[in-house]
């Protein structure tokens, strides 16, 4: 499933070229990706045609496309949008620009058409092979805390409904460290699990919770309310940072399922130091002249990966 990193990269990739476009047509060529629209799928495309997007926001995994029902004024202030475009992109959603003259791809679901913008594709596609993922209408409510709701272009203090529950994740600019470090000691449980936890903090998946708990060398067991301050800021510096690096890579891509708005996939797999590296050596120990090889684990139906010199399990590790 594509991670914070990834979505990152689609929302990066998206915004330069819908924002400002007006969508004129849509085709729900499969009703099962609206799903969470209940309204189905002549409201959904009701309500989207002659929509302008304003702009394309994401918190943690979550990403949305606020939009605007009246043509921008020169001169006068937009009224704050009520409603959002939501995707969700499941384990193999794609977001695809695509010019009109190109062949439908074999799992397209939904076709957005936008008006036109010189050197720009015409369309908007939503490809899903697996059909987990989808699009549906949300309303934007007030964040709690003031800020913008997300990473955007133009931040608003609002978010997605659907996205209020979770909190904000580290590479948000209003991230607050000490709110995340008084809830991570009060959880009592494992390090791994906390990061997987997404009230707690937003956008962490399963690959970059193990490349960040391998980059501050500590195991994915250690009971969250035995932890140091200075412990936890190594580890969520060391998940801004792989989930930094991977941005700077466009991603993490194990097969064809994810790739960017231009149908890129992402390189950073070569770059993991711990996630799917069972059998293999520590290259950090390597670096350092031990000899350790890496092991996985069963973790929640999922894997971790750890390296038993470096990150040794706590002895009160019961996660």
């Amino acid at each position: 499933m594509p991670e914070l990193p990834e979505v990152e990269v689609v929302r990066r990739g998206l915004v330069n070229w819908v924002r400002g476009r007006t969508i004129t047509a849509v085709d729900v060529l499969d009703p099962r990706s609206i799903r969470r629209h209940a309204l189905g799928a002549e409201d959904f495309a009701g309500n989207l045609e002659g929509a302008r997007v304003l702009d394309v926001v994401r918190r943690g995994k979550f990403l949305w496309l606020p939009l605007a029902d009246t043509p921008a004024e020169p001169g006068r202030a937009a009224p704050a949008p009520a409603v959002a475009l939501m995707a969700h992109l499941g384990m193999s959603g794609q977001l695809l620009m695509q010019d009109a003259a190109v062949a439908d791809e074999k799992h397209l679901k939904i076709r957005l058409r936008l008006s036109p913008a010189a050197g720009m594709p015409e369309q908007l596609r939503f490809v899903d092979q697996r059909i987990f993922g989808g699009l549906f209408l949300t309303a934007l409510i007030p964040t709690l805390d003031g800020h913008a709701g997300g990473l955007a272009e133009t931040p608003l203090p609002l978010i997605a409904e659907e996205a209020a529950h979770i909190a904000r994740d580290p590479l948000d600019p209003h991230f607050s460290f000490d709110l995340f470090f008084q809830r991570l000691r009060a959880r009592k449980t494992g390090l791994k699990r906390a990061l997987l936890d997404q009230a707690l903090v937003s956008g962490i998946g399963n690959i970059y919770a193990d490349e960040a708990l391998w980059l501050a060398k500590l195991h994915y067991a250690r009971p969250t309310d035995t932890l140091r301050r200075s412990e936890a800021l190594r580890v969520l510096d060391a998940a801004r940072q792989v989930m930094t690096d991977a941005l700077a890579a466009g991603g993490t891509s194990f097969d064809s399922l994810y790739v960017n708005v231009n149908g890129a996939s992402g390189y950073f797999e070569r770059s993991l130091n711990a996630y799917g590296r069972a059998g293999q050596e520590c290259r950090r120990c390597a670096a350092a002249g031990i000899v350790s090889v890496m092991k996985r684990e069963q973790f929640m139906n999922r894997s971790a990966y750890t390296c038993p010199v470096c990150q040794p399990r706590p002895r009160n590790g019961r996660w």
